[in-house]
């Protein structure tokens, strides 16, 4: 007996020296707009598409150096990584193109061309294949990773804008916003095998020990997919506006991070039930799970707070630039970049037995984050959807607006507003 108290309590010591802190902030250029992430694990690079700027940075994932920046076509908006061939592919939303970076020598391989409005990518480990949504045609285009040629063109529904991949059973899904749907593709032939209802379909994820595949809904509720039959078994009630998922397969739990409930959704895998709800802050834009420490991370405005997988409790927010809008892990240094949008920066959380704890950073003030909830867009501002498109008279919703206007330092600002009724 003795002895499994002494190793309990060893356990809890060992288990509070581990904490997450910020290892460094990595700053780049002004107005650059740091806005995805895709992870190199052959060549252990984290890749960050800079959205102002039209380029990748290359972050070296042991010495968090940035090893070169690679120019790409107009607005690059998402990242993935065909590990078969060690290539990494951009999708530029501007210029109908998929830029297509080697992974060892940071060259561009080719610029493959799409459809108009490439929003989201995402690779098909089974086939070594990328798939493309292009989000003003309403297709998607199937690139082969040997080749880099485009091998089929898919039609989705109105707005395909997210992607999700489901390696058990080879298929790809297209969350089509505008369509209210889910098109199911089959990863071999490229045949849409299934159209499913979803209501502003925003991020996917697959529940790999039940086969089930999660999609938010951005109009309150996370629908569940059979992953075999592509039936949707169950739609859970989440938070306001679910607009990012991950799944921890340690616990069997997916985490909706709910906009403008300002917290993140628990659901078991096993039940569909939600089994908690964890209050995150101001804006929670996007998650990403740890299994390293089975932790999750959720980035809201100024900070990223991380969740532990099994209790579901807070263990710390930690302060970080402004505005994070993408995540990434990191398994070989076990750290997790963060991609500051407004603040122009990355920053890197670490979790180890060594460095100091950053001290946790309590969540913006209430005065900063009441100027970016409106009920109408200032003078001279200009408004934008999640696609990229300017929005002339925007409903409530999500905006990220750019302030042409009125003083020398708001000129080209760019900020995410939410619009209300």
């Amino acid at each position: 007996m003795k002895y499994a108290v002494l190793l309990l309590a060893v356990s809890c010591s060992l288990s509070a020296l581990h904490a997450q802190w910020l290892e460094t902030t990595i700053q780049l250029s002004p107005a650059s707009g740091p806005s995805a992430f895709c992870y190199n694990s052959h060549d252990n690079k984290v890749y960050c598409a800079i959205t102002g700027h039209d380029s990748v940075v290359v972050v070296d994932g042991q010495t968090n150096q940035v090893v070169t920046t690679i120019p790409t076509g107009d607005v690059p908006f998402a990242l993935c990584y065909g590990s078969q061939n060690d290539l990494i592919y951009c999708a530029n939303y501007r210029s109908a193109k998929v830029t297509v970076i080697d992974g060892a020598t940071n060259q561009v391989v080719r610029a493959v061309s799409t459809g108009n409005g490439p929003r989201d990518v995402c690779y098909n480990s089974q086939g070594n294949k990328v798939y493309c949504a292009n989000s003003e045609d309403n297709t998607v285009s199937v690139i082969d990773c040997a080749s880099n040629d485009v091998i089929a063109t898919v039609s989705v529904g109105a707005g395909p804008s997210v992607l999700g991949y489901n390696p058990r059973d080879n298929k790809v899904y297209c969350g089509n916003v505008f369509g209210d749907s889910v098109t199911v593709i089959d990863g071999t032939s490229d045949h849409v095998i299934a159209w499913l209802p979803a209501a502003s379909p925003w991020a996917f994820c697959h529940n790999i020990q039940n086969d089930r595949i999660y999609c938010a809904e951005y109009g309150g509720r996370v629908v569940v997919i059979d992953g075999v039959t592509d039936e949707v078994i169950t739609n859970v009630t989440a938070g306001e506006t679910p607009d990012a998922l991950c799944y921890n397969s340690h616990d069997n739990r997916v985490y909706s991070a709910n906009l403008a409930s300002e917290d993140v959704s628990v659901i078991d895998g096993a039940t569909n039930e939600v089994i908690a709800t964890v209050a995150v802050g101001y804006a929670p834009w996007a998650v990403c799970y740890n299994p390293e420490n089975n932790k999750v991370y959720c980035a809201s405005y100024e900070a990223v707070t991380v969740i532990d997988g099994t209790s579901s409790q807070v263990l710390r927010t930690i302060g970080v630039g402004t505005n994070p809008i993408s995540l990434c892990h990191n398994p070989l240094q076990n750290r997790v970049y963060v991609a500051n949008y407004d603040g122009s920066s990355i920053s890197v959380l670490r979790d180890s037995m060594t460095g100091v704890e950053e001290r946790p950073k309590p969540y913006a003030s209430s005065r900063k984050l009441e100027a970016t909830v409106i009920l109408t867009l200032p003078v001279g501002a200009v408004a934008f959807d999640a696609m990229g498109r300017r929005v002339v008279s925007p409903r409530p919703g999500v905006y990220f607006v750019r302030d042409e206007g009125r003083g020398a330092g708001d000129v080209g600002r760019t900020r995410k507003i939410v619009m209300t009724r």
